[in-house]
């Protein structure tokens, strides 16, 4: 049973009603912020996006279950409660930490492009498509990769058996879970140009033609049965079942830009196991996924760059700080755009953008007075022709960390892209809009660009899961968040907390947000950076006030403590024993 503390926590967090300073390109708004403290356990520890998922997942873990049999069940409730954010219809990228043998491992469950896509796909006649045109519908949806991720990470490291993590899931889509008051707001400001396009959709989260209100009950039957046949026949009743089918049919008879998958393309997906990156950090070892996610690659960079400043000397809300942060991160995000793809695809060996001689030689102009300036990409590869690319990933994502009682561990980052994905429901979960995160120009100058559309390919991604480990090589940080491509900054500034300034978890995370994408230096409104607006500019920053809507989950290993941190400024909360 589902503690009834949920609906508490859920009704007791805060909705920012004002005007949001939210550009338009990153439409999902800031729902309030609510003060959290660290949850302190020593046998387990879960945290999620949502009360619901964290329950979830605690009821497993209680059940004997390992780190990823809890993963299963928070994902399968975090697709009925947030399902503006992630769920079955989406991918995931997972770090699974085997603490008996100490290793970790790493499963990419990335959408991928069905075989009928090509470079232009995105283009109408000669002209690209604007990204809110072609979010919406059947075109921006990628095969699926969350659910086949996580029962090939399951059926390696599960312990209980697969049919029993559903359970909180279609027991409470069945009788129905109270809408939050995120839920409700984000589909009460109807940012979505598609989400009452589609009939299902919009009967769904529009009943009545009425948004979803806050507090009420909200049941899913359609989620509930899907649920069950998983449970029961596992996800091949998704990729090769009567769901497939049903996919297959949304996603090419959309009546706004119908999209060309076929059953061959969901038969054929598979969750790709691979090498973790990790790359060394004062006495610490940094590790996060390979491509196609950025994560790995850009949050060691960043901090690696930062690595011969003296930071524990500084103050982390401090204009030195937050300039060397800045300069740092713009010139990871300048490798990013330009390098960083699908590697199946790209013969660009990312080893070469976290070579130690490489950042070193990057790393010489970083310096604390030093004025800030857009900056170009280093030049790790010789003799290989690539443009950059530009894509637009939205923020809508969720992450979840759990630590279970044998000191297993996962961090997960999980979407399905724009908030609502691509609009589109199929048997009661919504469809990612994935593909929309190639870049939509395929060439540039005449060289050929990354990230492009290509069949069978996984787009770049900036979720970031991240497991930091001491030097004795245990287990002492497990973190990651939502954000779109700001994901990397928020991960990289929560580790500088941490590793750097002596915070915990929670600490960190509760840290004024800072980004910069080698475009502009955003600071978190309504917090104490507002202040360095005027001294960032006069070092060449130009300076954006605005919501940074980050969604931070992370676990410290610490003392013989487990210390859970959600971040305030969602609705997640960690519990633990």
């Amino acid at each position: 049973m589902l503690s009834s503390a949920i609906k508490v926590v859920c009704l007791s967090i805060a909705l920012s009603v004002g005007a949001q300073a939210v550009e338009r390109n990153e439409p999902e708004a800031a729902t309030g912020y609510e003060n959290k403290q660290a949850h302190i356990g020593k046998e387990y520890m879960v945290v999620a996006a949502n009360p619901y998922a964290s329950w979830a997942g605690k009821n497993i873990v209680e059940q004997g279950g390992s780190a990823i049999d809890a993963a299963v069940a928070i994902q399968a409730m975090l697709t009925l409660v947030e399902p503006q954010s992630s769920g079955i219809g989406g991918g995931a990228f997972i770090l699974y930490w085997d603490n008996k043998t100490k290793t970790l491992h790493t499963f990419d469950g990335r959408e991928t492009a069905p075989a009928a896509v090509n470079p232009y796909w995105f283009y109408n006649g000669t002209k690209s498509m604007s990204w809110l045109e072609a979010v919406v519908g059947g075109k921006s949806v990628g095969v699926p990769g969350a659910l086949r991720a996580l029962e090939t990470a399951q059926k390696s490291f599960g312990k209980l058996p697969w049919k029993t993590l559903f359970e909180d899931a279609i027991n409470t889509s069945a009788k129905g879970f109270k809408v939050s008051p995120r839920l409700a707001h984000l589909v009460e400001i109807d940012r979505h140009p598609g989400l009452k396009q589609f009939p299902s959709s919009a009967t769904y989260f529009y009943p009545a033609g009425l948004p979803l209100k806050a507090g009420t009950i909200k049941k899913n039957k359609a989620l509930a049965d899907t649920l069950r046949h998983i449970a029961e026949e596992g996800a091949d009743y998704f990729y090769q079942g009567p769901i497939a089918e049903k996919i297959v049919k949304a996603v090419n008879n959309a009546p706004i830009n119908a999209g060309k998958m076929t059953l061959e393309d969901l038969a054929s997906y598979e969750a790709l196991k691979k090498k973790p990156i990790c790359g060394d950090y004062r006495n610490n070892k940094i590790c996060g996924m390979a491509p196609p996610s950025s994560g790995g690659i850009n949050v060691f960079q960043i901090l690696k760059l930062l690595e011969g400043q003296d930071l524990s000397s500084l103050s982390p809300d401090s204009v030195a700080f937050i300039n060397l942060f800045a300069q740092a991160s713009a010139l990871s995000y300048a490798d990013r755009e330009k390098y960083v793809a699908d590697s199946d695809f790209v013969d660009l060996p990312f080893a070469a953008l976290i070579n130690d001689p490489y950042l070193k030689r990057r790393a010489q102009g970083i310096s604390a007075d030093k004025p800030w300036k857009k900056v170009r990409a280093g030049e790790p590869y010789t003799n290989r022709p690539i443009s950059v690319g530009m894509n637009l990933e939205q923020p809508n994502t969720s992450h979840f960390s759990v630590v279970d009682k044998e000191g297993n561990a996962v961090s997960i980052t999980t979407s399905i892209e724009f908030m609502f994905g691509s609009g589109l429901m199929v048997e009661g979960f919504l469809l990612n809009n994935q593909l929309t995160d190639f870049s939509f120009n395929p060439e540039r100058g005449g060289w050929p660009v990354a990230n492009r559309v290509e069949p069978g390919k996984r787009p770049r991604s900036a979720m970031s899961p991240t497991m930091v480990f001491d030097e004795d090589g245990e287990l002492s940080l497990v973190v990651g968040s939502p954000g779109g491509s700001r994901i990397v900054s928020y991960v990289a500034q929560t580790l500088f907390g941490v590793l750097d300034f002596g915070l915990n978890i929670q600490e960190a995370i509760n840290l004024p947000r800072v980004t910069n994408r080698n475009d502009y230096t955003a600071l978190e409104s309504k917090t104490p950076l507002v202040s360095l607006k005027g001294p960032l500019e006069t070092l060449g920053h130009t300076v954006k006030i605005i919501d940074l809507n980050s969604g931070l989950h992370g676990i410290q290993l610490k003392d013989g403590q487990l210390i859970g941190g959600a971040d305030p400024r969602r609705e997640g909360v960690a519990v633990g024993q």
